[in-house]
């Protein structure tokens, strides 16, 4: 989701193989009302609060992160009107955005962001940055399987898509180990700094996700 879905300018308000184990099925959550704190080795996923807001602009607001994604909010008070707005997509029930806390830190260093693409979340598309300073530690892995594994337990989704653009070579090989399947190339697709973009189109299908997961459980608070 490298086109965020989130428009300020629309804003008028102040404030982005199963090994043994139990059966897959999908679990029931109230997510509407609030995300659940999604944790496993060195990552914890919540809801976004306003206190996230200083972090977020100061991770995702470098070259290195917005090279390749449509331009974050570039205030304090841009991302504090971006959070309140994911907190009323999420009541409406369609679109979940998921804050990444590393161990040790109390503030959000990233972010993870799924939207329905069909009503009843039957097709997502998902899409991420993290602060390039978490680059390379693991946790973008960690962080990733907990969103997925929420999408498809949780949500109930059949096809979770993603893209990314070409020249994007650390997103597309992320998604790559992840186990998601490249589908096509979308001609000309992005525009980022007055120049078009050709992007992946990346999914992964919920029979593919069970089958791939190795005993892998995340514990939902």
């Amino acid at each position: 989701m490298e086109k965020m879905p989130y428009r300020p300018e629309l804003e008028v308000e102040t404030f982005a193989s199963v090994t043994g184990g139990a059966p897959w099925q999908v679990v029931s959550s109230d997510w509407r009302a609030g995300l659940p704190v999604l944790t496993s080795g060195h990552v914890t996923l919540r809801d976004l609060r306003l206190s996230d807001a200083p972090s977020l602009l100061a991770m995702l607001n470098t070259e290195e992160v917005t090279r390749f994604v449509s331009p974050p909010p570039t205030t304090v008070e841009g991302f504090e009107r971006f959070i309140l707005w994911s907190h009323r997509q999420r009541a409406d029930g369609v679109y979940a955005c998921f804050a990444v806390v590393p161990d040790g830190f109390e503030h959000a260093m990233g972010l993870i962001q799924v939207r329905q693409l069909e009503p009843g979340f039957g097709t997502a598309e998902w899409g991420f940055a993290l602060g390039s300073l978490f680059w390379g530690t693991g946790i973008f892995p960690e962080a990733a399987r907990l969103v997925v594994d929420f999408v498809f337990n949780t949500l109930g989704t059949h096809r979770l898509e993603a893209r990314a653009a070409v020249p994007n070579g650390r997103g597309n090989g992320a998604l790559r180990k992840l186990g998601a399947v490249q589908e096509g190339v979308l001609r000309r697709s992005l525009l980022r700094n007055g120049q078009y973009l050709d992007q992946i189109l990346w999914t992964i299908l919920d029979e593919d996700w069970r089958l791939a997961r190795t005993g892998w459980k995340p514990r939902i608070h």
